[in-house]
């Protein structure tokens, strides 16, 4: 009898020490709980070092709250498909393809021709976008351009437009957000041309139709499928001649990185601006990729509109600088920094998927140790990315800031 009692008590230990040790329990995550309820601001103070559970359970949670906010804060403009920010306005039609996959649904935003023309005549292409591809599966997303200009698709505001429509689609319809992609005609494939290297850390392909450049760079491609569809007679500004090139500039990158710059080239012979639909191939192919959130190598190029994060790599507030190149692979517990251009500092991003944050981490630049420690996952970090950009498959825990001078 005393044995029952004694094994009894021992499985009573048992399950009361797993309870006091589950994340549910632990000291950050309780305060983390209350920070959402009572002051959310305060949970950038919450520095102290957590577990790889503890970080799970406080994405899963800051995730829920952001997304929950979200849905509150712009229920009006989602249900009027009209996204205000400052004094411009980027109205949108969406349509569901196919059965929504487990993991939700796959998100293509195209973006319509025209450009610095009278608003009706915009009104029309856009008329024509809303229809112009049909995905197996996924939300076909056409947005209305705010300005009528030459560049309308490639201003500053176009980039934070579709960062807050990704987050918000993904709050009030649950896409899977490794499969956004980008597409767009004419004046819609110069915003792929110059949106898609400055945003491929948050789309799984691109798909740029009858487009002009401008100065945008392939570089940082590198881990982003790209179509690259044009008529082979499409004459003006050059475009045949351009897409030819870029078609060669990729084919180079890729022999220099076997694996990287994956892309899709046709010039269809005979055919002028208009395609007769030969490029929906290249909403099909992109389709078939899904986003790699976490590469093991970045090539981060800066462009004329600059970005504070690309993957796994940020720099400071204020610090982002056009032209500035960064190139980082990361293998094992080793994080290298081969170029990084026109930079003073430079902010490395880890989580669990990437590598054991358990275990040292070494990071050279130029031959030299610069930074050789366990990183420490906290809670004020996972807020701090989450808030950026509110995306559970593109979340970091830890962070390592390193000088460059």
């Amino acid at each position: 009898m005393l044995r029952q009692i004694l094994f009894i008590a021992l499985i009573a230990i048992f399950f009361s020490a797993c309870q006091n040790t589950s994340p549910e329990n632990s000291k950050e995550i309780k305060l983390l709980k209350q920070a959402l309820i009572d002051n959310p601001a305060s949970i950038s103070e919450l520095t102290a070092e957590v577990s790889k559970e503890e970080s799970e359970l406080a994405s899963s949670l800051i995730n829920e709250y952001l997304s929950l906010k979200l849905k509150e804060e712009f229920q009006a403009e989602w249900q009027n498909e009209t996204l205000e920010l400052g004094d411009k306005q980027l109205k949108f039609k969406y349509k569901k393809f196919g059965e929504k996959p487990v993991k939700g649904w796959s998100l293509y935003i195209s973006m319509h021709g025209g450009g610095g023309a009278p608003a009706e005549v915009n009104d029309q292409q856009w008329e024509n976008q809303k229809k112009l591809y049909q995905p197996k599966e996924g939300i076909y997303m056409a947005p209305r351009a705010p300005t009528d200009s030459w560049n309308l698709w490639h201003q500053n505001h176009i980039d934070d437009f579709f960062a807050q429509f990704i987050q918000l689609a993904d709050a009030f319809e649950d896409i899977n957000t490794n499969r956004v992609y980008l597409t767009g005609y004419s004046a819609g494939g110069d915003g792929t041309y110059q949106l898609a290297p400055r945003m491929a850390d948050c789309f799984a392909g691109a798909a740029m139709m009858a487009g002009h450049p401008n100065d945008a760079s392939p570089l940082g491609l590198r881990n982003l499928p790209f179509a690259i569809q044009m008529g082979a007679d499409d004459g003006a500004y050059d475009r045949n001649k351009i897409a030819a090139d870029w078609g060669k500039k990729l084919d180079e990158l890729e022999n220099k990185d076997p694996g990287a710059y994956v892309h899709f080239v046709n010039l269809y012979e005979g055919m002028g601006h208009w395609m007769g639909r030969k490029d929906t191939a290249a909403v099909n192919w992109m389709g078939e990729f899904d986003r790699n959130a976490y590469p093991e190598k970045i090539v981060w190029k800066q462009s004329s509109v600059t970005h504070n994060r690309f993957y796994w790599l940020a720099v400071p507030n204020g610090k982002a600088v056009k032209d500035a190149a960064v190139i980082a692979t990361r293998n094992g517990q080793k994080i290298t920094i081969e170029k990084a251009d026109l930079l003073d500092d430079l902010i490395i991003r880890l989580n669990d998927e990437m590598l054991d944050l358990n275990e040292k981490v070494v990071v050279e630049y130029k031959g030299e140790t610069i930074y050789d420690a366990v990183p420490k996952r906290n809670v004020s970090t996972i807020w701090k990315s989450l808030n950026e950009r509110n995306d559970l498959q593109q979340v970091f825990c830890a962070e390592i800031p390193v000088s460059l001078k």
